[in-house]
């Protein structure tokens, strides 16, 4: 089996349950602030950093705008957001997508470190960690240890750049401790996740298709396979060749 060191993945709509929660906040952020949308275009830029889908939006509803006009309203817009989010996060049912904490046990097992990047703020991502239960055993840098559930945690708003620009997958390799891209897997459920995978040059850009992109949508994408469960992704591991 080649050798892999690292597994990064996404959380929302591929290690944690989503169904079109996250779009519903979305949506009503923006139409409690005036903000002009549809929803394909909110779909196309999951997995981005929140804010910069705000800021995108309102960008093409002011396209004569300034730029101090734009930030207002794109700060005004993403404070809802946050609101009605982690307000949905810390009321509302949250569960691991199905057969995650099945494979995240096998890459234990494995000795392979597991990482979760996401395009939510630290803020939120905390309540995820937590309602689900694995933040335990994480230190104050988000690193974890043999027996946490998780190894580390990395959010958009900890690196220059959120998806998909490879920003998220290097510092979990940098904090796990790997160099090499082709020992690390990446997975998640939109087009974001599969082409920061990409630029980072992992050996595998996997996507799953139960989460907010089918498997046409995402087979549009440069990819290394699409999954029609993360489960499936131990057979990936296990079948990979030296």
């Amino acid at each position: 089996m080649k050798k892999i060191k690292l597994v990064v993945f996404d959380m929302a709509g591929t290690t944690v349950s989503d169904k079109n929660e996250v779009e519903k906040c979305f949506v009503e952020a923006a139409e409690s602030t005036g903000l002009a949308y549809n929803v394909e275009e909110i779909i196309s830029m999951m997995g981005w950093s929140k804010r910069l889908v705000f800021e995108t939006l309102w960008k093409k509803n002011l396209p004569d705008g300034d730029q101090d006009l734009i930030r207002q309203k794109t700060d005004i817009s993403y404070l809802r957001f946050k609101e009605v989010l982690e307000n949905h996060y810390r009321t509302q049912p949250v569960l691991p997508s199905e057969g995650t904490p099945e494979l995240f046990g096998f890459l234990k097992s494995k000795g392979i470190k597991i990482a979760l990047t996401t395009g939510f703020y630290r803020e939120v991502s905390d309540i995820i960690l937590e309602r689900l239960g694995w933040n335990k055993g994480l230190n104050e840098n988000y690193l974890g240890n043999d027996s946490s559930v998780i190894d580390v945690s990395v959010t958009s708003d900890q690196v220059a750049k959120g998806r998909p620009a490879p920003d998220m997958i290097l510092r979990a390799m940098k904090l796990c401790g790997v160099e090499n891209p082709q020992h690390v897997i990446n997975i998640g459920d939109t087009p974001s996740d599969l082409l920061s995978g990409k630029n980072a040059g992992c050996l595998l850009s996997l996507g799953v298709t139960n989460g907010t992109h089918t498997r046409e949508q995402l087979s549009v994408i440069e990819n290394d396979g699409l999954l029609s469960n993360i489960s499936e992704l131990r057979w990936f591991i296990e079948n990979l060749a030296e």
